[in-house]
């Protein structure tokens, strides 16, 4: 695959056909978790992981799995692949373990996952694979840390607390207070703010993507050349 084609992938994971905010995948974890950084964190690397490791897989065995038997071989590639993350967030941040819950074991039934296994992966070498994975899984990664730093910033006042549930006892003091006697505001980091806040994303992301086509197009609009006949009337002197 040449330059171009991963330039292409890194535009469309990242912005153009983002998981999140354009396929709109995913959105039960995106919507529940993003309470807080760290949580958001968590989450988008167990992703990232999943995807990077599901479509290596998938493109290794692309030639050798029939037509008949793909989705559940795609599958069981992707539920293996959680439960090999979920054993080590077990062992290394098991607190965290515990607060992501359900939404880790989840991650199999994520549409993200299978869509780039069954849509690209299987259709594709190793290297374009696994680089389609890690580009879908940062985007991803990168509008639950958004969402996360949003909510918990708006609905605490501060931000990046409880990084040692992921980064061990050195980040505990990561947490930085932004407003001195801030208010909570409660409803950014219940439920209703995750659509709060998902939906304003989404929003500025279109009024970019509109301002970015208008300026395009008023580029490419012909510039009218040569002399223009104008038309005089009464006495010249």
């Amino acid at each position: 695959m040449s330059t171009a084609d991963y330039g292409e992938l890194s535009i469309n994971g990242l912005w153009k056909n983002n998981p999140a905010i354009v396929q709109l995948l995913g959105l039960c974890p995106l919507l529940a978790v993003t309470g807080s950084v760290v949580n958001a964190l968590g989450l988008g690397i167990a992703t990232c992981l999943v995807l990077v490791t599901s479509n290596t897989a998938v493109s290794l065995i692309r030639n050798v799995t029939s037509d008949a038997v793909r989705l559940p071989t795609f599958v069981m590639i992707i539920a293996a692949a959680v439960t090999c993350i979920e054993l080590l967030m077990q062992a290394y941040s098991y607190e965290l373990y515990e607060i992501l819950g359900i939404f880790l074991p989840l991650i199999t039934t994520n549409c993200v996952i299978l869509g780039r296994a069954d849509g690209f992966a299987r259709k594709n070498p190793v290297l374009p694979a696994m680089y389609d994975g890690f580009i879908m899984g940062l985007g991803f990664t990168l509008i639950l840390l958004l969402l996360g730093a949003l909510r918990e910033l708006s609905g605490t006042g501060a931000i990046f607390a409880n990084m040692d549930l992921l980064f061990g006892p050195s980040a505990a003091d990561w947490k930085m207070v932004a407003f001195d006697d801030y208010q909570p505001f409660l409803l950014a980091i219940l439920p209703p703010g995750a659509f709060i806040f998902t939906g304003l994303i989404i929003a500025l992301k279109n009024l970019i993507d509109g301002n970015m086509q208008r300026r395009a197009a008023a580029r490419s609009a012909p510039i009218e050349t040569g002399s223009k006949r104008v038309r005089v009337t009464g006495t010249v002197n």
